[in-house]
């Protein structure tokens, strides 16, 4: 299953450790660490500020789509499978 990030991009589901809501990481100074630890791996796909953060083993993305909107789409994704 794969679930759309943002601008033409699609990633595996289990692919994706963590999806952040972009309110929880700005004001979080460890995440603003680990992304100083990580900067050769962020992507950012958004064109202006970005509203959530998926964490995969190979990359950080920046998205335009908001995390509520990223859990939805998994959760359609997954009944489609059962149906």
């Amino acid at each position: 299953m794969y679930i759309h990030i943002g601008e033409d991009l699609n990633i595996r589901a289990k692919d994706i450790i963590a999806i952040l809501d972009q309110e929880s990481v700005s004001s979080s100074e460890l995440f603003l660490e680990f992304l100083n630890r990580h900067q050769n791996k962020v992507i950012n796909l958004s064109k202006k500020i970005f509203k959530s953060v998926i964490i995969t083993s190979d990359y950080v993305y920046l998205s335009p789509i908001a995390s509520g909107t990223l859990k939805k789409r998994s959760i359609q994704r997954n009944m489609q499978e059962f149906l």
